[in-house]
């Protein structure tokens, strides 16, 4: 209570207008359960059976892309730096990720005990979801063969970064892209996309090349569905003058446009914008302290459900500004939860 008020505060006047409210959105017999409760519960549930219960509501959002042969499916790994537990001897959580870049709606995901791990998981985490005219991208731990036989069997095209954990693959297409630079690629089709952007202190141009496959590519019948090979060159010139150059390498499953090549490999790299430096900065998911493997895997695809529910509303606010809001406002907590605004 505040000094000198009587009565019950507004906060305290607010609290349990909320609670009159909830119960009657949901009918509660015995009350609103308590933390424990919930606790107890997200402990015992299956994460792949509570992921489920989300499907027809994604599959609803999505039935609703009016352009659904150009969505970009990307799929990385995050790390819950503080869900470790020594007594157990157990290390932080990773959770491997699919997120629907165009939409910002996470369609599922999968624990395990370690990054390294992410090779077995993201072909479970494939077959879970429908790729049907998607491009999915992925980082270059995943660029192996077995992952993209999955996704060309799924109905789905990749994008793939390619580094030197595949040396062969890697040296030859940068042996492409290096031997031509003088004629521009003129002995080769291609397809080129350039984009110069400024803010943030510093001068971005970015260079995206995606070349068809050359007939004599050393391994071309290794890799399923391989169609083309992409180089992106980044030049960044910093205010203070200073200047660095970035330079990837992809492979492609379908010989795309240059503009759509570049944008299913920007659309990766803002999966750390879109999803996981929301869920660090917004929801501090690395602060959980959540051990319990089951605990901590349910609250951590509860929090990409609500990014994703908070991202669909149309307003301009943050996704920190509109969860306040919907703590405040009833009625835009409903429109967040039913994906209806009006």
């Amino acid at each position: 209570m505040i000094v000198g008020c009587k009565g019950p505060t507004s906060i305290e006047r607010w609290a349990k207008a909320k609670e009159e409210w909830l119960r009657e959105l949901l009918r509660l017999p015995h009350g609103i359960p308590s933390r424990d409760c919930i606790r107890r519960v997200l402990s015992a549930l299956k994460p792949e059976a509570f992921q489920k219960c989300f499907q027809d509501w994604i599959a609803a959002c999505l039935l609703d892309d009016a352009n659904g042969s150009h969505r970009t499916i990307a799929i990385d790994g995050k790390t819950m730096r503080r869900s470790h537990d020594k007594a157990a001897g157990l290390g932080p959580l990773h959770i491997v990720s699919a997120w629907a870049s165009e939409q910002g709606i996470a369609l599922g995901q999968l624990a395990t005990e370690e990054k390294s791990n992410e090779l077995t998981a993201i072909p479970e985490l494939i077959d879970q979801i429908d790729l049907t005219d998607a491009v999915v991208t992925i980082d270059a731990m995943g660029c192996q063969k077995a992952i993209a036989k999955k996704i060309i069997d799924g109905g789905g095209d990749y994008v793939l970064t390619v580094k030197e954990n595949q040396p062969k693959l890697y040296q030859a297409i940068q042996t492409f892209f290096d031997e031509p630079t003088e004629d521009d690629f003129r002995h080769a089709r291609y397809r080129r996309h350039e984009t110069r952007e400024k803010g943030h202190g510093r001068t971005d141009e970015r260079y995206d090349y995606l070349a068809k496959l050359p007939d004599d590519f050393p391994l071309k019948k290794q890799w399923p569905g391989i169609k083309a090979i992409g180089m992106v060159i980044r030049m960044t010139e910093n205010s203070d003058g200073t200047e660095r150059a970035e330079v990837s390498y992809f492979i492609a499953s379908r010989y795309l446009s240059g503009q759509r090549f570049a944008q299913s490999v920007r659309r990766h790299w803002g999966i750390e914008n879109s999803l996981h430096w929301v869920l660090d900065v917004t929801f501090d998911e690395d602060q959980s302290r959540a051990r319990h493997r089951r605990l901590a895997d349910n609250l951590s695809w509860l929090r990409r459900f609500a990014i994703s529910l908070l991202k669909q509303h149309p307003s301009k606010h943050s996704i920190k500004g509109k969860s306040e809001i919907a703590g405040w406002n009833n009625d835009f907590l409903l429109q967040v939860l039913t994906t209806q605004q009006t």
